[in-house]
């Protein structure tokens, strides 16, 4: 493994209690035969992220009981229902010391995004300040890299289900595209209509 492997680190926002899915917390939907927090983690070590933290909430304890989560930091995120920017700033806390220098942020209702969009995102990683995003069809989504240096600035500006996104549009100039729509399909899992997606 090389340096610059562990330098960036999986961040995954599974905290979602899926408040227009009946309450059901989205990390332990069901997809192919495993809760999605599972397929999230596995892409993520496939991308090339050997330190994945995983923010949890809806229903923590239940997710950690029936989901396979060995070898990954647990996040407890207490203000989970404020939204994902909660999240978020709890998973960048928990990395501060770590010797990561930067976070490959993604969403544990994606499912349709796997490891080759992850790993894509993840190569656009050159040192803390670097900031790189996954395109469709250029339009920026998820995953998201955040370099190290960003990590207070995002932080100061999560609010709500906004996540890093106030602090991106500010810094547009400065982060590299990449396009996925080839290999990806950026759909979320957000409502009973969504739930086509999962097998």
């Amino acid at each position: 493994m090389t340096d610059n492997e562990d330098q960036v680190a999986g961040l995954l926002l599974a905290a979602g209690g899926g408040r227009r899915l009946g309450g059901r917390p989205k990390a332990l939907l069901e997809h192919h035969g495993h809760p999605l927090v599972e397929h999230a983690i596995a892409a993520l070590r496939a991308a090339g992220c050997t330190r994945v933290h995983v923010v949890l909430g809806a229903r923590a304890e239940e997710v950690r009981a029936r989901a396979a989560l060995d070898g990954c930091v647990l996040v407890d995120n207490p203000a989970w229902e404020e939204g994902m920017g909660s999240s978020l700033c709890a998973g960048l806390g928990s990395l501060a010391g770590t010797g990561a220098r930067a976070a490959l942020v993604s969403l544990v209702d994606q499912p349709g995004i796997g490891a080759r969009a992850m790993a894509r995102v993840r190569a656009g990683y050159r040192d803390e300040t670097s900031l790189a995003s996954a395109a469709y069809s250029g339009v920026r989504g998820h995953p998201v890299l955040l370099g190290a240096a960003h990590w207070a600035g995002v932080s100061a500006t999560a609010t709500g289900d906004r996540g890093a996104r106030a602090y991106l549009r500010e810094h547009e100039a400065e982060i590299a595209l990449v396009e996925c729509g080839d290999v990806a399909l950026p759909y979320d899992i957000d409502t009973a209509a969504d739930l086509h997606h999962l097998e």
